[in-house]
């Protein structure tokens, strides 16, 4: 049995525009062409396909997703356990969510006023200025402490969920990495070291090669780095300490 790309896109939910961006960058390339030279898709397209926009909910760049899938030693079963944990994890949160939302229409329907901590307690406990102290006391004098310091002084409260959105799709993506065996030399992961030494620049203070080589091995020596990696996924803080180093040596030789 075949399908054709019209029946493909129907079944998927997606646009057949969106189907030969697959085929044309290697991502999806159907198993088969009819006699007129259309694209035919078997039972082992649609598995691959499934596989694909499973990770792209998740939150995947399609360079990691055809990384993923093509790894010779993947285990397909393998794939829909990581996928089946991410998903979990974000149904909860997902659900926890939807709980505060529900006690938000009550608590104003009864007329009732939620303090500042029930308003955003979904929203973790994560408090931008937990370490404040420390930090000022070990970076106070640089530049970094200073420019990020101006930066935070302005951030709103959509500013720090759009900042947290960005750590935990970057969170994900990294777990899933280190959970497929992926090397911490290998390209993937140090396109994500690269694209965390980014995150800081963009968000806290300027972040060149050498500083974030300081910042990957404080993730193994500092105790409540490690337990903040590793609690992503076993073995993580480590794995990111020398994705950022073959990462910087990558860029600066």
């Amino acid at each position: 049995m075949s399908y054709s790309v019209g029946q493909v896109a129907g079944f998927a939910g997606v646009t057949v525009r969106t189907l030969h961006h697959y085929d044309d960058i290697g991502l999806l390339v159907p198993g088969g062409r009819s006699h007129a030279g259309h694209r035919r898709y078997d039972e082992a397209d649609l598995d691959r396909l499934q596989q694909i926009l499973f990770y792209r909910e998740l939150g995947f760049p399609l360079e990691d997703v055809a990384a993923l899938l093509d790894d010779p030693a993947a285990d397909p079963r393998a794939h829909l356990r990581r996928q089946h944990d991410l998903l979990t994890a974000r149904i909860e949160r997902l659900q926890k969510m939807a709980a505060a939302v529900e006690h938000a229409m009550e608590a104003r329907k009864m007329g009732i006023n939620l303090t500042p901590e029930e308003r955003f307690e979904v929203f973790g406990d994560k408090d931008p200025g937990q370490y404040a102290e420390e930090a000022e006391q070990r970076w106070g004098g640089t530049e970094a402490y200073a420019e990020s310091q101006r930066r935070v002084a302005r951030y709103t409260k959509d500013d720090w969920k759009r900042l947290q959105a960005e750590v935990d799709a970057w969170s994900e993506r990294y777990a899933a990495l280190v959970a497929a065996g992926e090397p911490a030399t290998g390209d993937a992961a140090m396109d994500l070291a690269e694209e965390h030494r980014r995150h800081i620049g963009a968000w806290y203070y300027d972040c060149p090669h050498e500083m974030h080589r300081c910042l990957g091995e404080t993730y193994v020596s500092d105790e409540r780095f490690k337990a903040f990696y590793d609690g992503m996924h076993p073995g993580l803080a480590e794995h990111l300490k020398e994705a950022i180093l073959a990462n910087a040596a990558r860029h600066t030789g």
